[in-house]
C-alpha cells in the first residue's frame, strides 16, 4: 500500500502543473480551486478577461479554464482569440466553460481555438478527466494521478479497503461491498485523500456539486450509510472519523 501527501515521478518530486481559472463567478472559481488543489494542481485565478490575459502572460500556465460569459468586460471568446494570437500563450490548452449548450456556441468556442468545451453546471470528476485528457494530448505527462492517495493505476487502497476505479468495485478484507453511486463517490473522495481532514464545504462541492441546494445534513446521512457498510462497528467508527465542527477524515 502506498501512502503520501504529494505525487511523485520516480524518485524525484515533480513541479505541480499550473491551472489558470478565468471566471467572473467566485463560487465556481473556489469550487474548481478546492478540487484541483486536492488533486495536486497549482491553481491561479482571474475574475475578468483582461486580468486573465495578463495572468496567463505572467505565469504561463499548463492549461486555462475559461468562462465564455464575463460581463461587462471582454468575453471568453475574445480572451481565447487574443491568447491564440500571442506567441507566448498560443500553445497553452484552453477548456471553455459556458452556461449555454447550443451547438453554435460550442462551435464558436472551438473556432476561436479552444481545445474542449464544458457546459455549466458540471460534475467535478468530468472536469478533471477532461483536463487530464487535454494534458495527455498536449504531451504534458507530468499530470498528477491524485495529490494524496494510495492510488496505483485504477486501484485505491487504505488499510484493508480496496477500490477499483475502473470497475467501481469496492472490497474490505476481500469482502465485496455494494455501494450506491453517491456512497461510492463519497468513499472515493475519502480514499483519494487519506488522513486529510475534509471540511463540509469541500465534501459538498466534490460529491454533490457547487450548485447543490438540498438538505444541509446530507453529508451526515451518507457518512452514516457508508459506516454501516464498511465499519466493523458503525456506532463507534474507526475508519471514517468525525472532526468536530469541521468535517470528516479517513483515518485508521
Amino acid at each position: 500500500m502506498q501512502q503520501g501527501n504529494s505525487w511523485q515521478s520516480g524518485q524525484e518530486k515533480q513541479p505541480l502543473l499550473r491551472v489558470l481559472v478565468v471566471d467572473d463567478e467566485e463560487n465556481i472559481i473556489e469550487f474548481i480551486r478546492l478540487g484541483l488543489r486536492y488533486e495536486g494542481f497549482q491553481v491561479e485565478s482571474a475574475n475578468d478577461g483582461e486580468t486573465g490575459i495578463a495572468t496567463a502572460l505572467r505565469i504561463n500556465p499548463d492549461i486555462i479554464i475559461l468562462d465564455v460569459m464575463m460581463p461587462p468586460g471582454i468575453d471568453g471568446l475574445e480572451v481565447c482569440r487574443r491568447l491564440r494570437e500571442n506567441p507566448t500563450t498560443r500553445e497553452i490548452p484552453i477548456l471553455m466553460l459556458t452556461a449555454r449548450d447550443e451547438v453554435r456556441d460550442r462551435i464558436a468556442g472551438l473556432r476561436t481555438g479552444a481545445d474542449d468545451y464544458l457546459t455549466k453546471p458540471f460534475d467535478f470528476d468530468e472536469l478533471l478527466e477532461r483536463i487530464r485528457a487535454i494534458l495527455r494530448r498536449q504531451g504534458r505527462t507530468k499530470s498528477p494521478q491524485g495529490a494524496a492517495g494510495a492510488e496505483n493505476g485504477n486501484i485505491l487502497e487504505f488499510e484493508d479497503l480496496r477500490m477499483n476505479t475502473a470497475t467501481r468495485e469496492v472490497t474490505r478484507a476481500g469482502r465485496l461491498i455494494e455501494l450506491t453511486a453517491t456512497e461510492y463517490n463519497l468513499l472515493h473522495l475519502f480514499m483519494s485523500h487519506p488522513r486529510q481532514v475534509l471540511d463540509r464545504q469541500t465534501i459538498l462541492q466534490r460529491v454533490w456539486g457547487y450548485e447543490f441546494l438540498g438538505e444541509t445534513n446530507i453529508i451526515e446521512v451518507y457518512v452514516r450509510y457508508l459506516r454501516e457498510k464498511i465499519e466493523d462497528s458503525p456506532s463507534t467508527p474507526r475508519l471514517i472519523q468525525t472532526v468536530r465542527s469541521v468535517g470528516y477524515v479517513l483515518k485508521g
